[in-house]
């Protein structure tokens, strides 16, 4: 009996205990059917969007710190193009690979790897701050107590002492054997190339994710939103650049009062490093959401409707119209993935409108890069502005109207519903006027600076480059290659106090005042205060108007970003995409990112009148251009470029209308054949009811005969 019971006990604790687990099982579906609902592709649009940002203040603090690169490095511009194109050098060493078996993988943490790559690069290009030695600049003004000690900034020769080229024979300066055998500028390459490397996987990966996983209405309005993001990074970017071209680069280990030279100076240097620290850390931390995300995300929406059986959704799932939104189940071997990837290179390079699109945009992307590079550097020399001042104006006015412009082509696109033509047709009206009102830049000019023996000649002959010396100054035992400028009472610049004939100096650091200059006057009793001679008198007044006019045209020619982008992706096949994001992205910088600052900055050295000289000998930074000559090769350059690319636009509107009317016409038939096979299965279908309608109605009579009977 005890038995007994004892069994029907452990039946009830048995069955209580299966009801229990059936109910976890029952709270655990629910569970998982939350988490899968979760709105992964709203987040994963939020963390591409912090990496996209992440990787342009990056990007763009490193075009704010050309000139301050320049000189603390001593190189010339052509070699800063080097250094910015390295980054795109990075990008063409892994970009086909990445785009084409990325989209294959789990893309959210190939991104992720990325941004880890990218803010090692950004780090280890503020490295050299760290190993080379305190910055050094020539100058004969000296922080001193008593100023009576001050030494004459004329020493006096003799003529015979000086040699042929007008210059003091150079003495090479203590620690040059050990400061040539590595130029502390190959560690800012190597981390822009690296900084290249981890941007690899973000633009195709993450704007082909977005595509496969958001419906056709809202695709352009995503990619709008996060371009509008990645251009909103540079305001933050040139801003910092703005705040660290203020503070001095040895800030914290020399003393600021002994500092003889301002931001304007030509000389300055900023602390560079400290923003890349700073955006480090940013790329950085923009890695982490990516760790968190699936792979793929699950069906939702109008994509597959809620009454399917599982016939259905597996017929649609299968379609060759949906086939590229789902690529995640396609589970492929790497050996069979590299053996279509150069066949499906092929297909994309034969379509011709897609051949046309990837031409002119990388002749566009010429003129806008070698424009967007230099333009902070324009600003200085032509407008005669501050770095600070120069990189805050970039990113408080003209980076926004960027910003606003590719929103509201992405706005516009999806109000407008522009089709593939409409975009491209949009794209170039944009573009076009622009380009209109890029020409009035030339009518902006401001005149050079009044600088003795460089711009202005000395005495009633003729200069050259050898001109600093002259009969004021012949005394005077000077160097020519020195540029420790002084402003004169006449309101001239002179190359330095010794070159301005100047014998006595009276104060310390940047309150020196030189006297008994004789090239300042003729009585030789007039005097000179340290750093250039303002004379913004014009270039105050045509400023204001650059400014406004860069605005304007920054922003419709940012308008037709966007729908230029979504052409791109919509008129290829739908499986052709992430490879067609990704060899875009690859011809673009192979033969724009790369090229461009390089050619860009080798005809702008072309323009410079005095050179600075290295510590060890040669040719350093730029330190005054002609600012015509600059002009007209900087805007002249940049027009001829999209002058060329307009032209080649004509064919790729008549290759487009005509793949459009051919899809239409497959389309039109395809239609037809579908409907003549459907009506066919209709007839076969009413013709076997019928015949079961017969059939049924016979054996109902016999049926009823046999009744009867």
């Amino acid at each position: 009996h005890h038995f007994n019971h004892f069994k029907k006990q452990k039946t009830i604790i048995k069955e209580l205990f299966i009801l229990f687990l059936c109910f976890c099982a029952y709270r655990y579906k629910i569970l998982s059917l939350s988490l899968f609902s979760f709105p992964f592709l709203q987040m994963f649009l939020v963390a591409l969007s912090f990496a996209y940002f992440a990787k342009a203040l990056s990007g763009s603090y490193m075009k704010s710190t050309i000139t301050q690169l320049e000189r603390r490095f001593d190189i010339p511009s052509y070699l800063i193009g080097v250094i910015d194109g390295s980054f795109e050098i990075g990008n063409l060493l892994v970009i086909a690979f990445v785009s084409y078996f990325g989209a294959k993988l789990h893309r959210p943490k190939i991104i992720a790897v990325g941004c880890i790559l990218m803010s090692i690069g950004t780090f280890i290009i503020a490295l050299p701050h760290f190993i080379i030695g305190r910055y050094e600049y020539e100058t004969s003004v000296r922080w001193v107590v008593n100023s009576t000690l001050n030494p004459s900034p004329c020493p006096v020769g003799s003529p015979a002492d000086q040699t042929q080229a007008g210059k003091l024979p150079q003495v090479p300066a203590t620690g040059c054997e050990s400061e040539s055998n590595l130029s502390m500028w190959i560690y800012v390459l190597l981390g822009n190339v690296l900084r290249g490397i981890g941007e690899t996987p973000v633009q195709p990966l993450g704007i082909s994710y977005i595509d496969d996983f958001a419906t056709e209405e809202n695709a352009a309005l995503y990619v709008g939103c996060v371009q509008t993001i990645s251009v909103v990074g540079p305001v933050f970017g040139y801003l910092l650049g703005s705040l660290c071209a203020k503070i001095y680069v040895d800030i914290g280990f020399v003393k600021m009062e002994t500092i003889t030279i301002t931001p304007a100076d030509a000389r300055w240097v900023g602390a560079w490093w400290l923003g890349y620290l700073i955006a480090g850390v940013i790329t950085l931390l923009s890695a982490i959401p990516f760790w968190f995300l699936p792979r793929s995300i699950p069906i939702s929406g109008p994509r597959v409707p809620e009454k399917c059986t599982p016939e259905q959704t597996s017929f649609i799932k299968e379609s060759p119209l949906l086939k590229h939104k789902y690529p995640a189940d396609d589970h492929t071997s790497f050996i069979e993935m590299a053996k279509d990837f150069f066949p499906t290179l092929r297909t994309l390079l034969a379509h011709p409108v897609y051949l046309i699109y990837l031409c002119v945009t990388i002749i566009q992307l010429n003129s806008l890069i070698g424009m967007v590079t230099y333009k902070p550097k324009y600003i200085e020399q032509h407008f005669r502005q501050s770095a600070s001042k120069a990189n805050f104006l970039m990113g408080v006015i003209n980076i926004p109207a960027v910003a606003l412009g590719m929103f509201s082509g992405g706005l516009l696109m999806k109000r407008l519903k522009l089709n593939i033509m409409g975009a491209a047709r949009f794209a170039f009206g944009t573009s076009l006027i622009g380009y209109i009102l890029s020409l009035f830049f030339f009518a902006m000019s401001c005149e050079n600076a009044k600088v003795a023996g460089v711009t202005l000649s000395l005495d009633a002959i003729s200069y050259d480059k050898h001109s600093v010396f002259t009969a004021c100054n012949s005394d005077c035992f000077c160097s020519s290659s020195d540029w420790d400028p002084v402003c004169g009472e006449n309101g001239i610049t002179y190359v330095s106090p010794c070159l301005a004939g100047c014998t006595t100096s009276v104060g310390s650091g940047k309150n020196t005042v030189f006297s008994n200059c004789s090239c300042v006057g003729v009585a030789g009793n007039f005097t000179a205060s340290t750093g250039q001679c303002p004379q913004k008198d014009d270039c105050d007044r045509m400023f204001p108007y650059f400014l406004a006019l860069s605005v304007i045209t920054s922003f419709i020619i940012s308008l037709g970003g966007t729908p230029g982008y979504m052409l791109l992706i919509r008129c290829i096949k739908p499986q052709l995409k992430s490879l067609a994001l990704g060899f875009h992205a690859l011809a673009t910088r192979t033969l724009a990112g790369i090229p461009a600052p390089i050619y860009f900055g080798a005809i702008i050295d072309t323009t410079c009148l005095k050179w600075g000289q290295k510590r060890c000998g040669g040719i350093g930074a730029c330190r005054i251009y002609n600012t015509t000559a600059y002009r007209i090769a900087y805007l002249g350059l940049t027009l001829s470029l999209r002058t060329i690319s307009f032209i080649i636009c004509i064919p790729g509107f008549i290759l487009l209308s005509r793949q459009l009317k051919k899809e239409e016409r497959s389309g039109i038939h395809g239609a037809l054949t579908n409907g003549g096979t459907e009506l066919e299965a209709l007839r076969k279908e009413e013709f076997v009811i019928s015949n079961s309608e017969q059939t049924q109605h016979t054996s109902d009579n016999s049926t009823d005969r046999q009744t009867r009977l």
